[in-house]
Parts: C-alpha cells; structure tokens; sequence
C-alpha cells in the first residue's frame, strides 16, 4: 500500500492551480475548495489503485473494486429520463396521464447513448 501521507506532486498542485486560476474571480473560497477537491480525488484515486495493485492476483475482484469506487456518472439521456420519470408523476397527479410524457420518453429512449 502508499505510504503515508499521500501528497500530490508539486507539479500536479501547479497544473491544478493554472486550471483553476480566475485572477478577476473574487471568489477565493471558490478557487480554494476546487483546489482541496482536486486533492482529495487523487489521494483517494491513489489509495484505490494501490489497493487494486494489492489485489493483482484475482484481476477480476481488482476491476469489480475499481467499477465500484469509481462508478460512470448517468448520461445525459438516462439523466433526462430519470427527470422525465419525476415530470410524468406530477402530471399522472394533476393531468392523470402520460400522453405527452410517453412520446418524450420514446423521442430519448430512440436517442444514442
């Protein structure tokens, strides 16, 4: 496993900065917490691959950690469908329907991912 502290090198932390740099942004606290949420994702990132790398004898068990830690955010489409899903309840509510919703739904299920 890494060793501890898991500090990030300076290059990263000046890359990091030249990303985040908004000299007429006032908001430092902004600026700061993107900075601190950078951090923490590569430590934890760090952390999971070491331990990914301690379980190189069963890869299979390694890439199911790995998929699990670090799951895909949804797609565009499936994020549209989800909020579809909580448009369709209000309008079965108070339309007691799905006409519109239904030809929505087709129209993103017929879309690519």
């Amino acid at each position: 496993m890494t060793d501890y502290p898991i500090t990030p090198p300076p290059e990263l932390v000046v890359q990091w900065i030249k990303e985040c740099d908004r000299p007429d942004d006032p908001r430092w606290q902004d600026y700061e917490q993107d900075i601190a949420t950078r951090a923490a994702r590569w430590g934890a990132d760090q952390e999971l691959e070491a331990c990914c790398e301690w379980l190189n004898a069963d890869p299979e068990l390694a890439q199911e950690l790995r998929t699990s830690r670090r799951p895909k955010p949804p797609s565009l489409k499936e994020q549209a469908l989800d909020d579809l899903d909580g448009i369709a309840a209000v309008f079965r509510m108070s339309h007691g329907g799905d006409l519109i919703c239904d030809k929505i739904r087709r129209a993103l299920e017929a879309l690519p991912e």
